[in-house]
Protein backbone atom coordinates (compact mmCIF):
# COMPACT_ATOMS: atom_id res chain seq x y z
CA UNK A 1 0.00 0.00 0.00
CA UNK A 2 1.45 3.48 -0.34
CA UNK A 3 1.44 6.29 2.27
CA UNK A 4 1.84 9.67 1.68
CA UNK A 5 4.86 10.73 -0.29
CA UNK A 6 4.83 7.84 -1.84
CA UNK A 7 6.49 5.93 0.68
CA UNK A 8 5.35 1.97 1.73
CA UNK A 9 3.34 1.33 4.48
CA UNK A 10 2.47 -2.24 6.19
CA UNK A 11 1.39 -2.58 9.08
CA UNK A 12 1.87 -5.44 11.21
CA UNK A 13 1.82 -6.78 14.61
CA UNK A 14 -1.65 -5.97 15.61
CA UNK A 15 -0.52 -1.87 14.53
CA UNK A 16 2.61 -2.09 16.74
CA UNK A 17 5.00 -1.89 13.72
CA UNK A 18 4.98 -0.18 10.53
CA UNK A 19 7.38 0.01 7.23
CA UNK A 20 8.03 2.80 5.67
CA UNK A 21 10.27 4.13 3.35
CA UNK A 22 11.37 3.05 -0.90
CA UNK A 23 12.17 -0.88 0.20
CA UNK A 24 10.38 -0.63 3.67
CA UNK A 25 13.57 -0.40 5.43
CA UNK A 26 12.36 1.99 7.87
CA UNK A 27 10.64 0.70 10.72
CA UNK A 28 8.26 2.67 13.20
CA UNK A 29 7.06 1.73 16.39
CA UNK A 30 4.72 3.00 18.52
CA UNK A 31 1.33 1.88 20.90
CA UNK A 32 -1.83 1.66 18.85
CA UNK A 33 -3.81 5.20 19.54
CA UNK A 34 -0.39 7.19 19.87
CA UNK A 35 1.69 9.43 17.81
CA UNK A 36 -0.23 8.77 14.60
CA UNK A 37 -0.76 5.19 14.89
CA UNK A 38 -4.19 4.01 14.39
CA UNK A 39 -6.31 2.30 17.10
CA UNK A 40 -7.01 -1.33 17.58
CA UNK A 41 -11.22 -1.98 18.45
CA UNK A 42 -12.16 -5.33 19.59
CA UNK A 43 -15.38 -6.61 18.92
CA UNK A 44 -15.73 -4.01 16.13
CA UNK A 45 -18.08 -4.76 13.45
CA UNK A 46 -17.11 -3.48 9.86
CA UNK A 47 -19.60 -1.27 8.06
CA UNK A 48 -20.33 -3.46 4.68
CA UNK A 49 -19.61 -1.87 1.40
CA UNK A 50 -22.88 -3.71 -0.51
CA UNK A 51 -26.58 -2.95 -0.24
CA UNK A 52 -27.45 -6.54 1.20
CA UNK A 53 -30.93 -6.10 0.22
CA UNK A 54 -30.10 -5.17 -3.42
CA UNK A 55 -27.95 -8.16 -3.72
CA UNK A 56 -30.59 -10.72 -2.72
CA UNK A 57 -32.89 -8.97 -5.17
CA UNK A 58 -30.63 -9.65 -7.78
CA UNK A 59 -29.89 -13.09 -6.50
CA UNK A 60 -33.38 -14.18 -6.63
CA UNK A 61 -33.96 -12.72 -10.28
CA UNK A 62 -31.19 -14.52 -11.52
CA UNK A 63 -32.46 -17.83 -9.92
CA UNK A 64 -35.50 -16.88 -11.73
CA UNK A 65 -33.83 -16.50 -14.67
CA UNK A 66 -32.08 -19.84 -14.79
CA UNK A 67 -35.49 -21.82 -13.48
CA UNK A 68 -36.80 -19.74 -16.97
CA UNK A 69 -33.91 -21.23 -19.12
CA UNK A 70 -34.34 -24.41 -17.76
CA UNK A 71 -38.01 -24.69 -18.25
CA UNK A 72 -37.28 -23.26 -21.88
CA UNK A 73 -34.28 -26.05 -22.56
CA UNK A 74 -36.92 -28.82 -21.37
CA UNK A 75 -39.62 -27.94 -23.34
CA UNK A 76 -37.80 -27.30 -26.49
CA UNK A 77 -36.71 -31.03 -25.96
CA UNK A 78 -39.93 -32.40 -25.46
CA UNK A 79 -40.98 -30.37 -29.37
CA UNK A 80 -38.05 -31.91 -30.67
CA UNK A 81 -38.92 -36.12 -29.16
CA UNK A 82 -42.48 -35.19 -30.36
CA UNK A 83 -41.13 -34.35 -33.88
CA UNK A 84 -38.59 -37.35 -33.47
CA UNK A 85 -41.31 -40.07 -32.67
CA UNK A 86 -44.05 -38.28 -35.70
CA UNK A 87 -41.77 -39.52 -38.23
Amino acid sequence: MRGQGGKDVLSGNAGRDVLTGENGNDRLRGQAGNSGFGLVQSGALEGANVDVTEQLVNMITAQRNFQANAQMISTADQVTQTIINIR
